[in-house]
């Protein structure tokens, strides 16, 4: 990569409608911009979305200005309640019986002071017509699971001296983000905590140059090996991993090193535990979720929300509005929600038309469920940024409301990581430069993307990330500096090569999974029967990346400078321009701000004196995936 003085700021964004093959669905689109502004009125009536947004703070269990307790809850088909626990026994009570308080389905109860107590553990006994069962608050703020019986009960968290935030929120900027997950953000055979992750972690993805952190897997869910994904309790960090003080100690540490934290969160689908979730709460299936076929995705084996129901919305909103007031975090992004979009959840279902985004299958509730919590985010914290996980391209994700869209600031290039897994399946000479460069630099006029090489999807046990599918076995044996193996030094190559394009033509922003900036070897497999509850492959071992003797450095100073690089000269402010590329030769050229990058991805051939047209002037190398770091033998 070159530098060179001249500079080409990035266009204005265009607006959705601005795209003429999007004129013969305006009537679609003006639809779902009326849809979106009635259900904010219905919800939010004269106020806003953020006075809505406040079912956290009147369910779940609350502290009066008296000093007594109050609980509430809503359950419409339930037929009698009580509060069980550490304070009655485990027994279910009179005094401990709640009262129903309205015709849609709220309970409550008041206690005194005494009754209840910091860390006490705590359910709810549900009865309905026909049926009973032990149920955790929706709303609870702490769930955590006796290891001897597996059972998760809420917890009372009231501490004397909560956490106090002592840094503000750090300044957008163009995201570089480091994905993370807390548990196996450490090297010992276990669980990782939010204190290590904030205490060792992070001052390292700050010393790397990236400016945010994603983190999965925050919400608290039943079962560790579903990544994060199958949520039980929407208002709860993930006990295994520490306390509510603990993850905002980690978020705090995070802004002192001037790094943006945002989380996933799982408005997709709901895990099927009954004891530990949502589902069947008050004896029905449709309290939260759709019934019959629509409410279950068969592949994830969960839930999926009725986002037309009000009191779902309010409890989704809701939780937006938790995660960004209690814990100061800076943003979402939002999973899996091709699945919300669409009745069939894009599974099966190749997007090849317009007409695909625009017909029957569209949940157009689902959709201004988006809109408005994207409204709801960007109203409780003008800074924050929302991020669209979405395989199918809908058009208007990330435009305004206003203009008929959904009102992220950015969606994931996921073709992007497709593409390059689909090159590296052919022979090097077979690959496609005209398709690589379509896929780096393709992207909707109004949309900004987040590009990447590979995420944690990519390196999911059963999968192979880029490095072990480049290297494979060669890796356990010749990862050594001295070795001389062309399988070791191609890979090397390429892993540098991916990156480095990535990073520069990527449109607004990019991404990297814990580790694979210094190719860390093998997949991710959670503790399963199958592998015998073994933690041997659910963690990351940073003591590679230091060892003077392995290749492995090699990568993270290359990861480094590159990543550096694109924050330093910011290069997400300026358009990308593709100069040159060519099938044959295996080369292209793209031009961004002050740099030019120049990448040779042929077999056989190093080129001098290849021409390319430039502007004139005097230029130097920014950056070269040829050169030697750290005393390498080889690049």
């Amino acid at each position: 990569m070159m530098k060179t003085p001249n500079k080409t700021y990035k266009s204005k964004t265009a607006a959705l409608l601005d795209d003429p093959y999007l004129q013969n669905y305006r009537t679609s689109i003006e639809r779902r911009k009326e849809l979106i502004d009635y259900k904010k009125k219905k919800y939010a009536g004269s106020g806003n979305l953020a006075d809505f947004a406040n079912g956290h703070h009147y369910y779940g269990l609350h502290k009066t200005a008296s000093g007594n307790w109050k609980f509430r809850e809503w359950a419409p088909n339930a037929r009698k309640i009580f509060l069980i626990g550490d304070f009655s026994d485990w027994k279910e009570l009179p005094e401990f019986e709640l009262r129903r308080i309205s015709k849609r389905g709220d309970w409550e109860i008041e206690l005194g002071d005494e009754k209840i107590q910091h860390e006490m553990l705590y359910k709810l006994k549900v009865y309905w017509d026909g049926g009973e069962g032990e149920r955790i608050p929706a709303y609870t703020k702490r769930a955590v699971q006796d290891f001897n019986t597996n059972i998760f009960s809420a917890q009372v968290w009231e501490p004397e001296k909560p956490y106090v935030f002592k840094h503000s929120r750090p300044e957008a900027e163009e995201p570089l983000i480091y994905e993370a997950h807390t548990g196996m953000a450490g090297e010992a055979e276990e669980v990782s905590s939010f204190i290590h992750f904030a205490d060792d972690i992070i001052p390292y993805i700050a010393g790397c140059g990236y400016n945010t952190i994603q983190l999965m897997a925050v919400m608290e869910h039943p079962y560790y090996g579903s990544f994060g994904y199958h949520v039980s309790n929407y208002f709860a960090v993930s006990s295994r991993f520490g306390t509510p003080e603990d993850f905002k100690y980690l978020v705090d540490k995070a802004h002192s090193f001037g790094l943006r934290l945002v989380m996933d969160i799982v408005h997709s689908h709901s895990v099927k535990n009954e004891q530990e979730g949502l589902a069947r709460f008050d004896g029905t299936i449709y309290q939260y979720f759709h019934e019959g076929e629509k409410g279950n995705h068969w592949l994830w084996d969960s839930f999926c929300f009725d986002y037309s129901k009000p009191e779902v919305v309010h409890f989704l909103l809701s939780n937006c509005k938790y995660w960004l007031e209690e814990y100061n975090i800076d943003g979402f992004r939002f999973d899996g929600i091709t699945s919300m979009l669409y009745s069939h959840h894009g599974l099966g279902k190749d997007f090849t038309s317009y007409d695909d985004y625009f017909q029957g299958d569209t949940d157009e509730d689902a959709f201004c469920y988006l809109a408005l919590a994207n409204e709801l985010t960007h109203q409780i914290n003008p800074k924050a940024v929302t991020i669209a996980e979405d395989v199918s391209g809908m058009p208007g994700l990330c435009c305004p409301a206003a203009q008929g869209g959904c009102g992220f600031d950015f969606r994931m290039a996921m073709g992007v990581t497709d593409c390059w897994f689909k090159l590296l399946d052919i022979p090097d000479e077979s690959w496609d430069i005209t398709y690589l460069t379509r896929e780096l630099l393709n992207k909707r006029a109004e949309e900004k993307t987040i590009s990447y090489v590979e995420s944690h999807d990519q390196a999911l046990v059963g999968g192979k990330t880029a490095i072990f599918t480049l290297i494979d076995k060669e890796m356990y044996f010749n990862m050594h500096t001295g070795s001389e193996n062309l399988i070791i030094d191609r890979g090397i190559a390429l892993h540098k090569i991916m990156r480095i394009a990535t990073v520069f033509t990527g449109d607004s922003g990019y991404l990297n999974f814990m580790g694979n900036e210094f190719g860390h070897p093998e997949w991710i497999d959670f503790p399963r029967e199958g592998n015998g509850w073994s933690y041997k492959y659910a963690r990351r071992q940073w003591s590679l990346k230091d060892n003077q003797n392995l290749r492995y450095r090699h990568l993270l100073n290359f990861d480094n400078e590159a990543v550096k690089l694109a924050g330093r000269e910011q290069i997400y402010k300026f358009d990308p321009c593709l100069l040159h590329f060519d099938n044959q030769d295996k080369v292209f050229a793209v031009k961004r701000g002050e740099l030019v990058l120049f990448v040779n991805l042929h077999p056989e051939k190093s080129y001098e004196g290849y021409g390319i047209e430039c502007l004139p002037g005097k230029y130097e190398i920014a950056i070269s995936s040829d050169k030697k770091f750290s005393g390498a033998s080889k690049g």
